[in-house]
């Protein structure tokens, strides 16, 4: 599926993300949802932002299909917020698995892989999957805010992301929230009454696999909690960022 983006569209991926800069939620949604239908699509892994997103899409009639990669690890409360979620939407969210079970990564990996080799098992349970799933779209929509860590700061409304290396496949990026805050974020989810993970009430900031979450105080980044004692702070599905045309 490799193409150059800029051939497919009549647009400058770069200037075109410097323009949706300052444009409103609604607005790039729509923009997306005229210029990709259902080959674009919403990951999720319930994050307030993901949720506003869905929320925003669905009440503007963008009907992106929605998907969020289960690794077999998730939260027993990140579980039963996906069904309340659909639930409340009346949509279907598509889990996204692994290739490999949970038995059958302890048996070609080694158990509890996550204590010694983090990256490794993120690979295998998040990233591959995650190839997997772009490899089908022309657009990935995801819940990016600059505020959430350090690592988050430049990212940009509209990217070209290489998802696959080796046999240089890149599709588009919409990151159309990276300018929101984390207040705003709370205060649409409540005062829209969306159902949101009550891991967040317990102090969890950002929830992922359950061996490598935990709850943190609030002065700290959002993604502070996640694999502790490792200098980590993302399991990799947003670090092969290709330079924008």
């Amino acid at each position: 599926m490799a193409f150059t983006l800029k051939s497919r569209h009549n647009f400058n991926v770069s200037e075109e993300a410097e323009r949706l800069e300052s444009v409103q939620l609604d607005e790039i949604l729509q923009w997306c949802w005229d210029n990709f239908g259902d080959k674009a699509a919403i990951g999720t892994s319930f994050q307030g932002s993901g949720l506003v997103i869905i929320d925003h899409a669905i009440r503007n009639k963008c009907n992106f299909p929605i998907f969020t990669i289960d690794t077999g690890f998730l939260f027993p409360e990140t579980l039963d917020l996906k069904k309340r979620l659909e639930d409340f939407w009346g949509t279907n969210i598509q889990s996204v698995l692994p290739e490999q079970s949970i038995e059958e990564q302890n048996k070609t990996m080694g158990p509890e892989l996550w204590k010694t080799r983090p990256d490794s098992c993120c690979q295998m349970r998040k990233v591959l999957p995650l190839q997997s799933k772009l490899s089908t779209l022309d657009v990935w929509i995801t819940g990016l805010r600059r505020g959430q860590s350090e690592e988050r700061k430049k990212t940009k409304v509209l990217e070209m992301y290489e998802f696959d290396k080796l046999r240089e496949s890149c599709i588009y990026k919409l990151n159309p929230m990276v300018n929101w805050s984390r207040e705003k974020v709370w205060n649409y989810i409540h005062s829209n009454e969306i159902p949101y993970n009550v891991l967040h009430d317990k102090g969890y900031r950002s929830i992922g696999c359950w061996p490598c979450t935990k709850a943190v105080a609030n002065e700290q980044d959002e993604r502070a909690g996640r694999w502790e004692g490792f200098n980590k702070t993302e399991c990799g599905i947003h670090t092969f960022l290709g330079e924008g045309i």
